[in-house]
Order: structure tokens, then C-alpha cells, then sequence
């Protein structure tokens, strides 16, 4: 199984790009993707970024320089990324990152419309969270 649905192609190779920062990933369907850290940090599938449930995603910002200083393998389903700004929770299944390789441009226009509804720039450093996180 390639990843967490059977219908997801195997991943061929994996290659992080430090000085362009994106992985760049080819799978055996023939699909190869560049996807950038910041991409990766801002749709994390962590709890901490995507929340405990539909309308508890934390908006991520302040992410353009973000980079990637591990990654390790989870099975052969998945890799878990360490990001420069401590951020390590999230698992990246092979069917996760075919997602966000093939829906880039669409994702990266739903970010910068949450942006711009939350009155903020990409660049501004993260609000500080009121009160104790949920842990992840």
C-alpha cells in the first residue's frame, strides 16, 4: 500500500531541496511534484494546524522561510517532517503529499483568501494562542 488509500501511487523518489526549499517527490504513476516547505508548514495535517475538528484550523503565518532539517521515514506509508521553527507533528502519508502536489495552485489561492479575510500578511509573525494548546 502506497499510502493510507489504496488507490495512491507509490512514491519513486523523495528529494529535499534546501537551498530552493521544496521537496520534490515522483511517483510511480508518473506525477512528480516541487512542493514547497512553506506549502508543506501552512497545510501541515498536525492537530496543531488543522485542529480538532472543521473550523478549528489555525491560520499559519510567517512561513515563506521555513525549511525542512529532518525527515524521517513513518512505515513505508509516510515521512515526518522537522521544520526550522520547531513545528514536527505532522505525518505527511504518500496520498497526503499527492494532494497537496497536484492541488498547489488551488491551495495556495485558499491560503492567501484566509489571509486576506484575517486582515493579515503572509509574512507576519504567528499570534501568540491564549491559554494552554492542545498539546501537539
Amino acid at each position: 500500500m502506497a499510502g493510507l488509500r489504496s488507490d495512491t501511487p507509490s512514491p519513486e523518489s523523495i528529494t529535499l531541496h534546501g537551498a530552493s526549499r521544496v521537496l520534490e517527490i515522483g511517483f510511480a504513476d508518473g506525477s512528480r511534484f516541487r512542493i514547497p516547505f512553506e506549502l508543506m508548514r501552512v497545510y501541515s495535517p498536525s492537530a496543531e494546524v488543522q485542529g480538532h475538528g472543521p473550523g478549528q484550523e489555525v491560520l499559519q503565518t510567517g512561513k515563506r522561510g521555513v525549511e525542512i532539517v529532518a525527515l524521517e521515514p513513518v512505515g513505508n506509508y509516510a515521512v515526518q517532517p522537522t521544520f526550522s521553527d520547531g513545528h514536527d507533528s505532522g505525518i505527511f502519508s504518500w496520498d497526503y503529499l499527492h494532494f497537496l502536489g497536484s492541488e498547489q495552485a488551488r491551495l495556495w489561492d485558499d491560503y492567501e483568501r484566509r489571509l486576506r479575510e484575517a486582515g493579515v500578511d503572509r509574512d507576519a509573525p504567528m499570534a501568540q494562542k491564549a491559554g494552554p494548546g492542545c498539546g501537539h
